[in-house]
């Protein structure tokens, strides 16, 4: 009979999932877990983007797992590599074996009588309901919806003949051979689409609002493949892994307080890609500074080779109307299409959007606080992992699943059950995510806040969260741990050798 309950349930078995699940066994091997995903394969984002060039967006020196080198040669990854990646991270690791597929979970419901939370989740094969019990959660399930990215409402789309699309529900079977296609948006899915179609395409128009700023740096890193000569393979992986970050977070830094300066910068690399001759004013001129939103990475230039071969052309426009030949400008252009592409975003939402009851009283995560940017305020046993806005994801995902590591170890140790975030004093609410980005600001209404100071703060900062994640104290003012069945929390005696 298969096991219902579990010391830790972990949700979701993307990059996320797979790295906690590796941190869990390694540091805390009595502890028994499974992982409910709700597709029939594990990967999380890299098996359900499928549309044409899908890679990465970050150098897989910092993308991939600290505790597993990346040896493939580029740096900036397809998505298929990427998967090959995790599923043998889980196959070596025996991760596999603990994933429970088409498990889509729709409630969590915590008993602080028992110390427990009921997971309830569909069987997307069967259709039946499945219950299953844990003292702790791990949510990594990511924070955007999986089922339904974001479509606008465009005007008139009734009346286009041609096919619409979302990248995140690409039909295996589309043919773009000799079509003409315009892809909306200029985030990261549509400037690797461009170049991806460009050549096959008879046309690809890329039809912006807003631009966006856009880098170009090269596929493989030569300072990384000299290390792979010269050291052992983790070796050379652990300090390519950390000059990366350490640039990430200086290029970071320099944009967020030397704007103007920056914005000069990436306008001159602009120059040696595209050309003095290219209208770089309108297409590549944001009215906000580098890192207000998400800077693009183009691997090797292939979007600026696109538009420079003339396979590509880019369009910064609003949209008046769809017609039943394309679109239909403002300004009165219409761009013909047989296939239009709505690279528009992604939907966000909290814990998989899954309800979310302590005690039977329905949480809303707006109404919560992020402690450390992984825990909810007043509710016991859960943590969720939110990668960073401005560096890789697994970065912060891997600092997050070693802090439950931790602070499970240290509730064992003192014989707590339960530990629950409490917000005590005056804490200035602020927005979670520091991004103006349109699916950031569409979505924060929903997600939980973060605070002014500590432990409550979101600093987006891999040093200052390796410092306090990995080596700082577990134990701090604002968690509250109990033993099952008691309503007070008192710290437990230090032993003779902790004094």
């Amino acid at each position: 009979m298969a096991h219902t309950h579990f010391d830790v349930l972990i949700v979701g078995a993307g990059i996320s999932g797979i790295g906690a699940a590796y941190h869990l066994q390694t540091n805390c091997p009595d502890k028994r877990y499974a992982i409910l995903e709700g597709r029939d394969n594990l990967g999380g984002t890299w098996d359900l983007f499928r549309y044409p060039g899908i890679r990465s967006d970050s150098d897989m020196y910092t993308l991939g797992f600290g505790f597993r080198p990346w040896r493939q040669g580029k740096a900036i990854a397809d998505g298929p590599s990427i998967l090959d990646y995790l599923k043998n991270t889980a196959t070596d690791n025996g991760i596999d074996r603990h994933i429970r597929y088409n498990h889509w979970v729709t409630h969590y419901d915590w008993s602080s009588e028992d110390a427990t939370w009921t997971v309830k989740a569909k069987n997307r094969k069967t259709g039946r309901p499945v219950k299953l019990t844990c003292n702790f959660l791990l949510n990594c399930s990511g924070y955007y919806r999986y089922d339904q990215g974001y479509m606008p409402d465009f005007p008139g789309i009734q009346q286009f003949r041609g096919q619409v699309i979302h990248p995140q529900h690409w039909p295996e079977d589309l043919d773009y051979t000799g079509k003409r296609v315009v892809v909306i948006g200029s985030g990261a899915t549509a400037v690797t689409l461009v170049p991806a179609m460009a050549g096959k395409a008879k046309q690809v128009t890329m039809l912006q609002r807003s631009p966006t700023y856009i880098l170009s740096l090269p596929d493989v890193d030569l300072i990384a493949r000299w290390l792979n000569r010269l050291l052992p393979a983790k070796a050379a992986y652990q300090i390519t892994r950390w000059k990366n970050v350490s640039m990430q977070m200086l290029f970071y830094q320099a944009c967020r307080r030397y704007p103007k300066l920056m914005r000069r910068v990436l306008r001159q690399h602009l120059k040696s890609q595209l050309g003095r001759d290219f209208d770089i004013d309108t297409h590549f001129n944001p009215s906000y500074n580098p890192w207000d939103q998400r800077l693009c990475l183009v691997p090797n230039g292939d979007l600026f080779r696109a538009l420079r071969k003339g396979e590509a052309d880019i369009v910064t426009d609003h949209i008046d109307t769809f017609t039943e030949k394309g679109v239909r400008l403002k300004s009165g252009q219409e761009l013909e299409a047989d296939i239009v592409i709505s690279a528009t975003g992604l939907n966000l939402v909290t814990l998989g959007g899954a309800e979310l009851h302590v005690d039977g009283q329905l949480i809303q995560p707006n109404e919560t606080m992020g402690y450390k940017g992984m825990m909810l305020s007043n509710v016991p046993n859960l943590a969720m992992v939110v990668g960073y806005t401005n560096a890789s994801w697994t970065l912060k995902a891997d600092l997050t699943s070693e802090y439950v590591c931790r602070l499970l170890q240290y509730m064992d140790s003192q014989g707590y059950d339960t530990v629950t975030p409490v917000v005590s004093g005056h804490v200035e609410e602020e927005p979670f995510l520091d991004l103006d980005s349109g699916y950031v600001l569409r979505a924060l209404e929903h997600l939980p806040k973060q605070g002014d100071r500590k432990p409550w703060k979101l600093y987006q900062n891999y040093l200052l969260d390796l410092i306090n994640l990995r080596y700082g104290k577990v134990d701090d003012d604002a968690l509250v741990f109990n033993h099952a069945g008691r309503t007070a929390a008192q710290p437990a005696p230090l032993s003779a050798q902790q004094a």
